[in-house]
């Protein structure tokens, strides 16, 4: 009896064991790394947004104003916001950052801060705000809106003291009370150096990182614009991705640690080694993703003599993949004129580019196939099956047991297929985990790999050198710390007239 009493115990406590050993593989994976916060979230599936440059040195014809320009000087003949938000809408983009205040100090809203400001102009009686007119157009055609301050300000005879952070804040405290909610703050790194500076016409150094308080000055940003990520060299939210050509690195890490210029102990914006800014840091402190910014033009303000200059829509579809397609954001310059409208080449590039976006992205040919996974978290198809790849959930997912970190998945796409790019998201909710892939395709009864590459993050688009015609694909996992959670998968056709070619007849631009 104390025998079959022994065995009885020995099989409860086997079974046991069991049950939690399946309960643990259909529990979710753990989370691998520093994760997004929902503010980040909601940026990464923003994508692709706006920066307009517009003030007085559209008038003067220069980048970097010196803040010794009258405001009468400012004087748009046909000032349309409409027409210029209307045109990043037409070229794909879901927001735009406008510039209240550049470097020269001049502010294209009515401040109580500084004299130099927009109702010192002429235009409009000096009734015009151009904040509020970009916030209007904004809303209008469903576009989110965002603002950036110079924190360096030629004008100012206080810059270089505290009383001009006194004056910068309050100029960032009616921004950001009055212009409804932002989903983006932009800070950059010019910082200092020489200006009109209420007439003394010198040069003034600062500290900075240590000159404008940056952790008082973001406080306040959370309490009045929670919503809102902060953009700036080093974060918090963003990073700049180090170059103004709009690209981020082919291996793209959306965690970041910031690092210090040599013999330097502080960081901050304008004041941080960038020789990781493409590339983010694998197993980061922090995620911190990349925003490539880029003019359409060559200069970032209006002049007539880049008219001719403006980037093609072929040209800003590879810049899209680059950035976008590397787990980063795209934001693109753009430039009014003295008019206050987009040149028409303006207008045509972005509205070309759009049409390549919707033309290309119309339809994912994977949809429809039928998916083979190698390995399913706990056999629980229901919940971490593959068929959540093609889902409309954007972080519904693909998962294997925890010891399964190179998996396989094939997608019967149900007959041939023609693809130039390949399309594969993670859900970054769990961190960003996977560290290499490849994709294979069935030709001559047998696997061809057509592509390879490193991180995935929030999205990785592959442009393949030439199209590529299959009825099945393979999906393989070659390197990953954890057990993939791999929320999407797509294969789609760029329509050839739209595809830039050198003299010989070979795609002139990179995977």
């Amino acid at each position: 009896m104390l025998k079959r009493i022994r065995i009885g115990a020995l099989m409860v406590i086997m079974t046991l064991s069991s049950l939690c050993s399946l309960y643990a593989q259909n529990t979710p994976p753990a989370p691998y790394g520093p994760l997004p916060s929902e503010n980040q979230l909601r940026w990464q599936q923003t994508g692709m947004y706006c920066i307009i440059h517009f003030g007085l040195n559209t008038f003067t014809n220069k980048e970097w104003g010196y803040g010794n320009v009258s405001p009468d000087k400012f004087n748009p003949t046909h000032f349309d916001p409409d027409q210029i938000v209307k045109a990043a809408k037409d070229g794909g983009f879901k927001g735009i950052i406008f510039v209240a205040k550049h470097h020269d100090g001049f502010c294209l809203w009515p401040t109580k801060a500084t004299d130099y400001n927009i109702s010192k102009s002429s235009w409009m009686g000096g009734k015009g705000d151009v904040v509020k007119a970009f916030e209007d157009a904004a809303h209008k055609y469903d576009m989110k809106f965002g603002l950036y301050c110079s924190p360096w300000d030629r004008n100012s005879k206080y810059y270089g003291t505290y009383k001009y952070i006194q004056i910068y804040r309050q100029q960032l405290r009616e921004l950001w009370t009055h212009y409804g909610n932002l989903f983006e703050v932009w800070f950059d790194g010019a910082n200092g150096g020489d200006g009109y500076y209420g007439g003394a016409n010198v040069t003034r150094t600062i500290d900075r990182a240590t000159y404008y308080g940056w952790d008082t000055t973001w406080a306040m940003l959370r309490k009045l614009q929670p919503g809102a990520v902060i953009f700036s060299d080093v974060g918090p939210d963003l990073r700049w991705v180090g170059n103004e050509q709009g690209q981020a690195a082919e291996t793209s890490w959306e965690t970041f640690t910031p690092v210090p210029v040599a013999g330097q102990t502080a960081y901050g914006p304008g004041y941080v080694d960038y020789a990781h800014s493409p590339t983010g840091t694998r197993s980061g402190k922090y995620w911190i993703p990349a925003e490539c910014d880029v003019p359409l033009r060559p200069g970032w303000f209006y002049h007539e003599d880049q008219n001719d200059k403006v980037k093609t829509p072929e040209q800003l579809f590879n810049i899209y993949l680059h950035s976008v397609g590397r787990g980063a954001a795209m934001n693109l310059g753009l430039a009014p004129d003295m008019e206050g409208r987009l040149y028409k080449n303006d207008v045509e590039a972005l509205k070309g580019f759009g049409d390549i976006l919707r033309k290309t992205f119309a339809k994912n040919l994977a949809e429809g196939a039928s998916l083979h996974a190698s390995n399913v978290r706990g056999n629980d198809f229901r919940q971490y099956g593959p068929r959540h790849l093609l889902d409309d959930d954007r972080y519904s997912y693909w998962a294997t047991d925890d010891s399964v970190i190179a998996p396989q998945l094939v997608l019967d796409l149900k007959g041939e297929k023609k693809f130039n790019i390949i399309s594969i998201s993670e859900n970054i909710k769990l961190g960003q985990r996977v560290g290499a892939f490849a994709v294979d395709a069935w030709e001559n009864n047998q696997w061809k790999q057509i592509a390879e590459a490193t991180s995935i993050g929030n999205l990785r688009l592959i442009r393949l050198p030439d199209y590529v015609t299959t009825n099945k694909v393979r999906l393989r996992i070659l390197k990953s710390p954890v057990c993939p959670a791999i929320s999407g998968f797509g294969l789609y056709s760029e329509p050839v007239k739209y595809i830039s070619r050198n003299e010989k007849g070979t795609n002139s631009i990179n995977n």
